[in-house]
């Protein structure tokens, strides 16, 4: 099953604006960052979450309301994975307008980003976002630490930041 989800995200990011991403190393960055839990947590801001970063919502029904620590399915997890990151990627694709043709290491940072903020926080970075427009790499990575989000989780901040800062370096 869960070797189907992912068959079925590679698929559709391959095909969608022809979007060239290597979805396993993505989901293994972004689990590194959220953790993986088989049950309803509280995430680092006090809200029920299960499986990899999956805030869980009214849209949860069998989930939503149940104690902290009931278990959660492998698959349920996945699942949640799987649409979580699509949500991500189609925010990336709809905030940056070339985010098809940036490099892969740079739509990996971005998905990170949008999978831990969400869309519309993501998009309050308008001058970050001007900066990817203009390749401006060094800037890009400027405004993602002149931020609250780096402050809030500054481990995972610095480990994008020093990802985009790369990409910046004249070879």
């Amino acid at each position: 099953m869960t070797q189907d989800l992912f068959r079925h995200l590679r698929i559709h990011t391959a095909t969608k604006d022809k979007l060239k991403m290597n979805i396993d190393i993505l989901r293994e960055e972004i689990e590194a960052d959220e953790g993986c839990e088989y049950k309803i947590y509280r995430c680092s801001e006090g809200y029920p979450t299960a499986g990899i970063g999956h805030l869980l919502t009214e849209w949860d029904e069998e989930y939503y309301d149940k104690p902290i620590g009931t278990p959660v399915s492998e698959e349920q997890a996945q699942e949640w994975f799987v649409n979580d990151v699509q949500v991500a990627i189609g925010d990336c694709q709809d905030i940056f307008n070339s985010f098809d043709k940036l490099p892969e290491d740079l739509q990996h940072v971005f998905v990170n980003m949008a999978f831990q903020l969400g869309g519309p926080r993501l998009r309050k970075f308008r001058k970050m976002i001007a900066a990817v427009e203009m390749e401006d790499y060094n800037e890009v990575a400027a405004q993602m630490e002149d931020s609250r989000w780096f402050k809030q989780t500054t481990k995972r901040a610095q480990r994008l930041i020093d990802r985009v800062i790369k990409l910046g370096v004249p070879i």
